[in-house]
C-alpha cells in the first residue's frame, strides 16, 4: 500500500531519494572497502588509500565530486576507482526506481533497506569471494519487520517460507551432487544462504525468476571479468542484481509472459 502524493511533493520525493540512494551508494562502497581491509566500519575519516589524505566534504559529494576530480585524488593525484562513480550514481537511480515503482509506503522503504544491504554483498563479494552471515541475516530480519504493513501477511509468509526453502535447499542440494560430481567446492555457503534469505521475499513464482536471472547474468560476469578462462568467480553480484531486478519489474514481466500464454 502507498500513499498518494501531490505532484510536487512527488517530484520533491524522487529528486531526494536520488540524492538519498548516491549518497548511501558512496558510504556502502566506503564501508564494504573497509570491510575489506579488515578497518573499522564506523569509526574514522575517509581518506586516499594511497597518500592517506584525509577527504573534505567537497571531496565526498557522491557522483559530482569524482567528475570535479576528473577521477583522481586531489592530493597526489592517484586514480579514484571508476566503480565509486557508478556505485553512487545507479544506487541513486535504484533508490529513484523503487519510489517511481512503488509510491510513497513501507513496500519501498522495505526494499531501499535490502537493495541495500544487496549493494554491500555484491561489493565484499566482488572482492573476497564471500558473502558475510550478518548481511544475509539482516535481510531476514527486514523480511520480519515489514510483514505487518504488507497487509495478508499470512499469505506472505507462507510464500515466503516456501520461497526461502525451495531455492535455499534446493541451490544447496545442487551445490552438495556438483561438490560430489567434481570433487571440489561448486556453490558458497553464502550464496546458498542469499538466495534462502531473498526467497523469502520473491515467493515461489518470482523466485524461479530471479534464479534464471542470476544464472544468466552470472555467466555472462564470469565471461566478462574473466575473459572467457574457467576460474572461479563471484556469484553475489550476480544474485544480488537479478534480486533487485526481479522485485522492480519481475511480477510485471510473469505477467507479460502469462498474457502471451493464455
Amino acid at each position: 500500500m502507498s500513499i498518494d502524493l501531490p505532484l510536487a511533493a512527488d517530484i520533491y520525493l524522487s529528486v531526494l531519494l536520488f540524492c538519498l540512494g548516491a549518497c548511501m551508494g558512496s558510504f556502502i562502497t566506503c564501508a564494504a572497502d573497509r570491510y575489506v581491509a579488515k578497518e573499522s566500519v564506523l569509526r574514522g575519516r575517509s581518506k586516499c588509500p594511497v597518500c592517506g589524505h584525509t577527504l573534505s566534504a567537497f571531496e565526498l559529494i557522491p557522483v559530482l565530486s569524482w567528475l570535479f576530480l576528473g577521477g583522481r585524488c586531489r592530493k597526489c593525484g592517484a586514480p579514484i576507482p571508476v566503480r565509486c562513480f557508478f556505485t553512487e550514481l545507479l544506487t541513486g537511480l535504484l533508490y529513484l526506481v523503487t519510489y517511481l515503482k512503488y509510491g510513497f509506503g513501507f513496500v519501498t522503504l522495505e526494499y531501499l533497506i535490502l537493495f541495500s544491504l544487496l549493494l554491500a554483498v555484491g561489493l565484499i563479494d566482488y572482492d573476497t569471494m564471500e558473502i558475510p552471515d550478518g548481511l544475509t541475516l539482516a535481510g531476514a530480519v527486514t523480511f520480519l519487520l515489514f510483514l505487518y504493513p504488507h497487509g495478508g501477511w499470512g499469505e506472505r509468509v507462507t510464500d515466503g517460507l516456501l520461497g526461502g526453502l525451495v531455492y535455499g535447499g534446493g541451490m544447496l542440494l545442487i551445490s552438495l551432487v556438483m561438490d560430489f560430481l567434481l570433487k571440489k567446492d561448486t556453490l558458497g555457503g553464502g550464496d546458498v544462504k542469499l538466495f534462502a534469505m531473498l526467497g523469502l521475499f520473491t515467493g515461489l513464482a518470482r523466485g524461479l525468476l530471479m534464479l534464471l536471472i542470476s544464472c544468466i547474468t552470472g555467466l555472462l560476469f564470469a565471461l566478462s571479468a574473466r575473459g572467457g578462462k574457467k576460474k572461479e568467480f563471484p556469484f553475489g553480484p550476480a544474485i544480488a542484481v537479478a534480486a533487485m531486478f526481479t522485485l522492480i519489474a519481475g511480477q510485471d514481466l510473469i505477467n507479460w509472459y502469462l498474457s502471451l500464454i493464455s
